[in-house]
Formats: structure tokens, C-alpha cells, sequence
């Protein structure tokens, strides 16, 4: 049997003639038509991934009991483990304690005494600052003494150890400060804490870098000259 492959053209409204479709006739004149399907494999896969979306979909709001359906369900799931995370931490956090935080003051019994200096360039020396009991020269010594006293108790490695400092006498040189910084050590390991912990190259360099970053008062008294301070270990 000979088939022959025949093409039908269907006007459109404007007049234009197009190929919609073939027909495939047989050799003995009785015409079979066949039509050859539009679609593509890109509509093929789309119509999959709609199909899956509505299966999740209708899934996803089935009724689980009563009027909670699943979706509530796996968001109040997620909902329970963030605030499980949460209070872990915070737990975590209250329960911690850090060993260095934990010590006995009273036990801090062993001085140990810097002496030393530092310049205060912006300030203008006046007879008052001879005499501490004056009102010029009390201020000033409180200022200066609550400047290091924030310093060392700041201090992580040096604030539990720091007792006191104490502004002692003003000289002439623009202004120079005499100062002494008190430290309590507890009876054991002097030797360490002596040597390392409250070295005079540790209670330096602690306050040389504090007055390297320090900013200039807005009154430019309290601002102190980082080159001219020094220090020394007293007995």
C-alpha cells in the first residue's frame, strides 16, 4: 500500500495562507488524517512542575486536626527550635563563668608601689599648684587621679591588682605631675606577679598606650604628654 503525504492550507482572516496540519493519504485514494501534536518537551516539563506545585500545595493545606492544617504545623516546628536555640544560648551565657573573674579581694594583702611623672603641656603653672590644698591644685589631682584610676580598673590583665593612685605634687615645667600608682598582690606567686603580671614594663605599657590613644580634653588641661611620662618600681 503507497501512501502519499499531503499538505492542507487553511486561509487566515487576512488572507494569508499558513500550514496548520498534514494528512497522510493512502495510495488507494481513502484519506487518514493525522495531525501533528504542538506541544513541546519545554511545555512537557512545565506542566509537570505545575502538577508538583498543586500536589504540595493541597498537601500542605490538608487538615491535620480539627482546623490546624500542615503548614501551620512545620512553621510552628521551625518557630519552637529558633526559641530552643535562643534559650540555649542564654543559658549558656548566665551559666558561664569565667575562672579569672573569680577571686577573693580580701586575700590581696602584699603592696606594690610605681612611682613616676608625666608632663601636662596645655597647662599653664601658677603659685597655687605649689600647694595641694588649694582649690586649683585639689581639682587638677582629682581629675588626674580619676583618669588613671578608669584606666588600671579597665585594665583586664592589671584591674583586679589596682588599689590606688594618687597625685602627689606639681612642678613647674609647664606643669608636671608627680603620681603614685598602689597595686595589692595575694602572698602567693609574688614571685610571678612581681616579675610578669606587675612588672614595671607591664604597668608601663599599659599606661604609655592609654595616653597614645587618648583624645585631648575639650579644656586641653588633661592631656597628657605620652613621651614624658615615666615610671619606676618603689620598695
Amino acid at each position: 500500500m503507497d501512501f502519499e503525504l499531503q499538505t492542507i492550507t487553511i486561509n487566515g482572516t487576512d488572507g494569508a495562507a499558513y500550514v496548520s496540519e498534514e494528512q497522510v493519504t493512502a495510495g488507494n485514494g481513502d484519506g487518514v488524517a493525522y495531525k501533528i501534536p504542538d506541544a513541546t518537551e519545554r511545555d512537557g516539563l512545565l506542566s509537570v512542575q505545575g502538577s508538583a506545585v498543586s500536589r504540595i500545595k493541597r498537601e500542605l493545606n490538608e487538615v491535620v486536626f480539627s482546623r490546624v492544617r500542615l503548614w501551620m504545623i512545620i512553621i510552628a516546628i521551625f518557630f519552637l527550635i529558633f526559641v530552643v536555640i535562643i534559650i540555649s544560648l542564654l543559658l549558656c551565657s548566665a551559666i558561664h563563668e569565667d575562672p579569672d573573674d573569680s577571686f577573693d579581694s580580701s586575700l590581696f594583702k602584699v603592696p606594690q608601689y610605681f612611682n613616676g611623672s608625666f608632663q601636662l603641656p596645655d597647662l599653664v603653672f601658677t603659685e597655687e599648684l605649689f600647694n595641694l590644698s588649694s582649690n586649683e591644685s585639689q581639682v587638677l589631682a582629682g581629675d588626674l587621679q580619676e583618669k588613671l584610676v578608669d584606666l588600671y580598673r579597665s585594665s583586664p590583665a592589671l584591674g583586679r591588682y589596682f588599689s590606688k593612685a594618687e597625685i602627689y605634687a606639681f612642678r613647674n615645667g609647664s606643669v608636671i605631675a608627680d603620681y603614685q600608682l598602689t597595686f595589692l598582690m595575694p602572698e602567693e606567686q609574688l614571685d610571678h606577679l612581681r616579675n610578669l603580671t606587675l612588672s614595671r614594663e607591664m604597668v608601663y605599657n599599659v599606661f604609655r598606650q592609654f595616653l597614645y590613644d587618648q583624645e585631648p580634653d575639650e579644656s586641653g588641661k588633661i592631656y597628657i604628654d605620652p613621651v614624658s611620662l615615666n615610671m619606676h618600681l618603689s620598695h
